[in-house]
This record gives C-alpha cells, sequence and structure tokens, in this order.
C-alpha cells in the first residue's frame, strides 16, 4: 500500500464525512420546513460579513479552543473528560472569590493570579474524577457527569448566597450574579467599538504550550503511551495512574482557566448560564480538530462561527438558535464513524484493491495500446 494511496484515501473519507454531516443536517432542517440554502448561507457568512461579526466569532473561539486542548491532553492520556463545563464553573467561582477578595490589586499581579486560581480550581475539580479513575478503577464518564451537576448546584449556591450582588437585594433585576468586578481585572480589548479581547492571543499560547508538552517533552510522551497503551506503557515502566490524574489535572486547569478568561474579558462578573455550553462544545471541537493544537485552533473559529451564526438564524431565517445543538450533534456521530473508517486497516486494504481493479487494468490497457 502506497503512501500516496494512503494520503488519498484519509483525504477522501474527511471530504464524504463532511458532506454526509452537511446532508444530515439539511434533511433535519427540511423536516423543520427551514429554508437549507439560506440557513447554511446565513450560518456559514452572515457572522463574516463585518468587523463586529468576525470579532464575536473570535470571542467565542477563545473558550472553545482552551478547553479543547484540555480535553486532547485527558483523551490523548487515555481518560475521556466530560467534566470540562463544571471545572469551567468552578474556575469561575475561584477566579471571583480572589477578585472580590483583593480589588485594589493592580491589574498586573491581579490577572494572572486571577487566571491561576481558575486553573487551581479547574484542577481540584479535575483530580476528582482523575483519582477515582486511577485509583478505582470508576468510570471516568459517570463520575465527571455527577460533578458537573454538584458544581453547578455550587455555582448557583455561591451566586444566590455569598457572593450575591447586594444590588440585587434592592433592585432585584432577577438575575442571579456577583457585583461587577474590579476593573483591574478587565483584560484589554483590542479593537474599537468590540468585546474581543486579550484572552485570544493567551488561547494562541496554550496551543502552541501543549503541543511543546505532548509532543516535544518526555511527560508528553508518558501520557500518550499511557493512552495509546496501558499494558504496553506499563511494561516500559510508566506509572499510569499517576500519568491520568496529571492530565486530568491539567484538563480541568484549562476549563477554569477558560472561566477565568471569559469572565475577565467578557461579563466583568461571575453570572449565571456563563458557561454557555462551553465545556461540551470543547469537546466536539477537540475530536473535530484531530486532538491536535493545529487543528484545534481553526476547529474552534469553525465552531464559534457555528454558534454565533446559529444565533443570527432565528432573527433572520426564522431557525431556532438550538439547532446549532443538533448539528453538534450530527458532527460527533460523523467523526466518531469517520474516526473508526480511517482506524480500520482491512477496510482500507479492500478499497485499495478494488480501486486497482477498477483504475489499474484501464492504466495497463493504456500501456498496451501506446
Amino acid at each position: 500500500m502506497t503512501k500516496r494511496f494512503k494520503t488519498g484515501y484519509r483525504i477522501g473519507v474527511i471530504i464524504l464525512a463532511v458532506i454526509t454531516a452537511m446532508l444530515l443536517g439539511a434533511v433535519i432542517l427540511w423536516a423543520i420546513g427551514a429554508d437549507v440554502f439560506k440557513t447554511y448561507l446565513v450560518i456559514l457568512t452572515e457572522p463574516l460579513k463585518n468587523k463586529i461579526g468576525v470579532t464575536e466569532v473570535l470571542l467565542r473561539m477563545v473558550p472553545l479552543t482552551i478547553i479543547a486542548l484540555g480535553i486532547t491532553v485527558a483523551y490523548r492520556s487515555g481518560i475521556i473528560n466530560i467534566g470540562a463545563e463544571g471545572q469551567m464553573a468552578i474556575g469561575i467561582l475561584t477566579t471571583t472569590a480572589l477578585a472580590l477578595a483583593f480589588p485594589n490589586l493592580p491589574s498586573g499581579v491581579l490577572i494572572p493570579f486571577a487566571i491561576l486560581a481558575g486553573a487551581i480550581g479547574g484542577a481540584a475539580w479535575g483530580f476528582i474524577p482523575g483519582f477515582l479513575k486511577a485509583k478505582l478503577e470508576v468510570s471516568e464518564l459517570l463520575s465527571t457527569v455527577m460533578l458537573n451537576y454538584i458544581a453547578a448546584q455550587l455555582y448557583t449556591f455561591f451566586l444566590r448566597g455569598p457572593m450575591l450582588d447586594p444590588a440585587e437585594l434592592t433592585m432585584g433585576s432577577g438575575t442571579p450574579q456577583s457585583m461587577r468586578l474590579t476593573r483591574n481585572l478587565d483584560l484589554t480589548r483590542f479593537i474599537k467599538g468590540t468585546r474581543i479581547h486579550s484572552g485570544l492571543f493567551i488561547a494562541l499560547a496554550l496551543a502552541v504550550i501543549i503541543f511543546f508538552l505532548l509532543w516535544k517533552t518526555s511527560y508528553g510522551y508518558k501520557m500518550r503511551a499511557a493512552g495509546a497503551s496501558e499494558r504496553a506503557a506499563r511494561y516500559g515502566g510508566i506509572n499510569v495512574p499517576k500519568y491520568l490524574i496529571i492530565a486530568m489535572m491539567i484538563s480541568g486547569a484549562f476549563a477554569g482557566i477558560a472561566g477565568s478568561i471569559e469572565i475577565a474579558g467578557v461579563h466583568r462578573r461571575a453570572i449565571e448560564g456563563v458557561t454557555s455550553g462551553y465545556g461540551f462544545s470543547g469537546i466536539v471541537v477537540a475530536l473535530f480538530g484531530g486532538l491536535h493544537p493545529a487543528g484545534i485552533v481553526p476547529a474552534a473559529f469553525f465552531f464559534g462561527l457555528l454558534i454565533y451564526g446559529a444565533d443570527m438564524t432565528q432573527r433572520l431565517v426564522g431557525v431556532p438558535a438550538n439547532m446549532v445543538q443538533v448539528l453538534q450533534g450530527i458532527i460527533i456521530l460523523v467523526i466518531v464513524a469517520t474516526k473508526m473508517i480511517l482506524a480500520n486497516p482491512y477496510l482500507m486494504q479492500r478499497v485499495e484493491t478494488k480501486w486497482n481493479s477498477v483504475f489499474g487494468k484501464s492504466d495497463s490497457t493504456k500501456e498496451v495500446q501506446v
């Protein structure tokens, strides 16, 4: 089997997967009575027509990128993190607590410490399922999902109690939220008239860091080895439980950082619903990006486009904004199927045999005629 055929086969499967996802999405849009072409046109082009739209897509790309990077570390290490939503919420709480406790710290001190606090909060929440998996063989799928519910309840408790904005008691807007955090925590908005902030550069820097961690260090090699084959890693002297816990803590820390940056750059306070489902969308971005930083960054931009474009469809074509969740579900199914196809060497060999039987004879015939 030639390298050229393998490359062509992979590209062909990926193109077919994209077309399949688009067609399945079209069927669902048609079933609800939507204009399929116009809906796709709005989602994929409308946000890119002006500066505001592009920066709003980039704004959503920031938390998606950071969370997907954390998911990648966990997945490459052999543990699936479905708890990023809860880890993000805990990161927001720890960041908010620090900002409320030390509002007079200068920006140069407060911002890095606030992000660090978010990372510690997320890492602590990620440590729990990592420890349970490594030491007690508890399924991380179960533990992370359950911890999401616990984190959501803790988040609601603090926003309705200890961290409740005092103005809520007198004005009562009905939205559980903290008071407006000190301006020393605000991330710089670098394009006038938009909300895009310096967290974008932090996200890109973290992508570079994760690349070097996983592919250029011995720690990254050991984590990937543990994820590729636990038995072989143990035989090679790698402490698999240790690296499972470390990977899960890194994954949780990144979700916590995403929460810190989201409130420091966008909302400027802890508010109910601030996670916006980023913890779950980040899983899709990680898979769509091939569990590699080089793929995650453009994948995060694409899903940022989907999320913002879906918000516009409700206004412009009357399609519910939550249709993007349906599209995400379709994409997950297609990605899983695509990975199974690409990982099957026997299917690739059968396709090559069929290809040669159809086109090989044609080539040999031409050679005889010449």
